[in-house]
């Protein structure tokens, strides 16, 4: 009886902390929010020049095509952190002309592993997350989320995000310069 009370006693609190060991665990919230807080808190900046936005043509008629600007000219800005696996993270504002030759504001949070083949070399994959503004949609706030891919060599980066979409919509390879100020 006493053996039985006694195994009873250790199996209920071996549970219990196993539950409370569990419990301590960060939510995906909470882990979020700790990687924006980092991200914002960064000293690091880096400059984004929109370079080519790319139709892609199996999408649209060439008639479209002429009619689209596929010169994306502006600006952005941002604050990054490599975490301690190495991993890109930033925080993001930029504006560009779009396909209409409007103006576009996009801001965000992008993420991407880091794979580094060389020294100076890296490889990035990853998402962004963000919101952003088009003339052809009344300036009404649009959420996005996007794949993300880089390669970057010292503080220069060439990245790019494709858009999906459908027939005559989004399937826009959109790219541009990163380079890191500090």
């Amino acid at each position: 009886m006493k053996f039985r009370f006694i195994t009873s006693a250790l199996l209920i609190i071996m549970s219990t902390s196993a539950v409370a060991e569990e419990s301590a665990k960060p939510s995906i919230w909470s882990r979020a929010q700790d990687s924006l807080t980092k991200t914002w808190q960064s000293q690091n900046y880096e400059l984004y020049v929109p370079i080519n936005t790319w139709h892609n043509r199996s999408y649209y008629t060439q008639e479209k095509i002429d009619e689209y600007n596929e010169r994306p000219w502006g600006l952005g800005i941002g604050k990054y952190r490599f975490d301690e696996d190495g991993d890109w993270h930033a925080l993001y504002g930029m504006a560009f002309k779009d396909s209409h030759n409007d103006i576009e504001p996009v801001a965000g949070y992008g993420f991407q592993k880091t794979w580094r083949p060389a020294n100076d070399v890296r490889l990035g994959l990853g998402y962004t997350v963000g919101v952003t503004m088009r003339s052809d949609m009344h300036y009404i706030p649009i959420p996005i989320i996007a794949p993300l891919f880089s390669i970057d060599y010292k503080k220069l980066a060439l990245q790019s995000t494709y858009i999906p979409g459908g027939e005559g919509n989004g399937n826009i390879l959109f790219t541009w310069v990163r380079w890191q100020l500090n």
